[in-house]
């Protein structure tokens, strides 16, 4: 699948020549066809990995302030759950009001 040029933007860095010798053999050794190849393989999967993580931390936020607010509201009972209760206490039991 071909990517028109326009469709991608080019990213450069600079970095010291130990550095980069040291990432192109990390790249030969691990198989890639060059730097570029294994520059992207690898910031992918660090993406990947917290974008992820980032994504849990704020969705169990999230959860913990649903329920939170759950628990914390002072709202009446439902009629449905008052009439469950009056069954629950015709069988004997007594739970406190």
């Amino acid at each position: 699948m071909a990517t028109s040029s326009k469709d991608q933007a080019r990213f450069d860095a600079r970095l010291p020549k130990e550095q980069k010798q040291y990432f192109e053999k990390a790249a030969h050794l691990g198989g890639y066809r060059n730097l570029t190849d294994f520059v992207m393989v690898t910031v992918q999967e660090k993406a990947r990995e917290i974008i992820a993580e980032k994504e849990r931390i704020i969705a169990s936020e999230r959860d913990g302030e649903i329920f939170f607010d759950a628990i914390t509201a002072s709202k009446q009972p439902s009629q449905a759950l008052q009439n469950a209760l009056d069954d629950y206490r015709a069988f004997g039991a007594n739970p406190k009001k």
